[in-house]
């Protein structure tokens, strides 16, 4: 099963703050998009798209959990068949199967060294 990097989220405790720094630094471009605070990234152009990206407000994940890093999210092929290699391999996981519409089905785990990631079945049918 491979599992390529999809999707970086920069969490942030003053979005506008953190847009300004990445705008100016990087050039990156940001468009509004689902709940507030939420903007996706756009870090290179039609030749070279980089990777997709996100930024949000800061927020605990799990009771406890307060991400303070970027959060990573690998392209899985069947989220629920990642959930139960994960569980027979010591990870946490911290968000069960959410589903985003439009988007794909969500999971995020704690890795046996403590690192919090996602893992996203991308599926642009998901209801």
């Amino acid at each position: 099963m491979t599992s390529n990097l999809a999707h970086f989220a920069i969490n942030a405790d003053d979005v506008l703050r953190a847009r300004q720094f990445y705008e100016s630094v990087f050039d990156w471009k940001f468009a509004a998009w689902g709940p507030p605070d939420f903007f996706q990234i756009t870090t290179g152009d039609a030749e070279n798209p980089g990777v997709r990206g996100a930024l949000q407000r800061r927020r605990e994940l799990a009771p406890g959990l307060r991400l303070n890093s970027f959060e990573t999210t690998f392209a899985v092929t069947d989220v629920d068949a990642t959930v139960e290699a994960l569980r027979a391999n010591g990870a946490r996981i911290l968000m069960e199967r959410t589903t985003i519409s439009g988007v794909g089905h969500l999971i995020f785990f704690q890795d046996t060294e403590g690192n919090v990631v996602g893992a996203m079945q991308y599926d642009a049918e998901a209801e």
